[in-house]
């Protein structure tokens, strides 16, 4: 009877906490569970924890917090390690990188232009942010130097957007829109960046009715990762580091967040602190590329956080 409920507890903990490690998290509704498996993998440690509580008192007890430990080193063993930092880049060219989902359209331009104005980026990735918002933040981005481009014009929904914004510094860069994906992205190269692609990306969120869609978008990435050229990718993917279609699909790339021991730090919702969120906000790049710092920052009338990340390009 013990064994029986030890094991019908862990093999519980195991599915809410661990559905990645045999691809359930690509579908419905461990694609939605899985993203906050650090809060799970603290729970059963809090378990863990009453169980050895409960075992002084009845030591037949013993197999239930044995099994929740096991399965809590397990889920802790796949969190932890993107707390540590690599080594930090020592050399090449810096490249300051902003993105921020800006809700529909319905975060404060002038807060946004203003934590622009303070960071100073190179390039800033703006999901959600159709023609109607670039036409409202482009001009507030101008007199700092910068110039935008959007997805799609002002006639379409801010949601189905990704507008783009560059430095002058970076001089004529050309942009493209593509359009293999739900929310078409924004891609601009050439000038200072010379090969380097960036591209401000957004998936759909793994919702029951879209989860197929969530799949297909995070497998478009795969082809900036895979690819020879070297590609930065920013912005909303709706997706974690316990998500194996996004570990997946970025194979070959890093991630700013994990790479600086800050995978942890999380971007949505923002009534949530930090430590309670996910990170499904990511800045991810290919080609040698490598992290020096990322940050989040709010923003009003969002719900996302945006996330500011220093890149040193090789």
């Amino acid at each position: 009877m013990r064994w029986g409920f030890a094991l019908f507890l862990g093999a519980a903990a195991a599915l809410a906490t661990l559905p990645d490690l045999v691809g359930l998290d690509a579908h419905s509704p461990f694609a939605q569970v899985i993203a906050f498996r650090p809060l799970m993998v603290a729970a059963l440690g809090v378990l863990v924890v009453i169980g050895l509580l409960i075992t002084l008192a009845a030591r037949r007890f013993w197999p239930v917090p044995v099994v929740l430990a096991l399965v809590a080193l397990v889920g802790a063993a796949m969190v932890l390690p993107r707390t540590v930092a690599d080594p930090a880049p020592t050399g090449g060219t810096p490249l300051k990188v902003l993105a921020l989902n800006v809700y529909e359209g319905n975060a404060d331009a002038d807060s946004l232009a203003a934590l622009v104005a303070a960071e100073n980026p190179d390039v800033v990735s703006i999901p959600e942010a159709g023609g109607r918002y670039e036409s409202e933040i482009a001009p507030l981005l101008e007199p700092l130097g910068y110039r935008t481009a959007s997805s799609v014009d002002r006639w379409d929904r801010d949601v189905t957007g990704n507008t783009v914004a560059w430095s002058n510094r970076l001089g004529d860069v050309r942009t493209r829109i593509g359009k293999d994906v739900r929310f078409d992205y924004i891609e601009i190269t050439g000038g200072g960046l010379g090969n380097l692609r960036f591209v401000a990306f957004h998936s759909v969120a793994p919702v029951p009715r879209s989860v197929g869609q969530w799949r297909s978008d995070l497998e478009t990435v795969a082809k900036w990762c895979s690819a020879t050229s070297p590609a930065i990718v920013a912005g909303d993917f709706n997706a974690s580091l316990d998500h194996s279609v996004f570990r997946n699909a970025i194979q070959g790339c890093g991630d700013a967040g994990s790479q600086t021991g800050n995978g942890l730090a999380g971007t949505w919702p923002t009534w949530a602190p930090s430590w309670l969120g996910p990170q499904i906000d990511h800045i991810v790049y290919n080609g040698g590329i490598a992290a020096e710092s990322f940050g989040t920052r709010l923003v009003p009338g969002t719900d996302h956080r945006a996330i500011v990340a220093t890149l040193r390009l090789p």
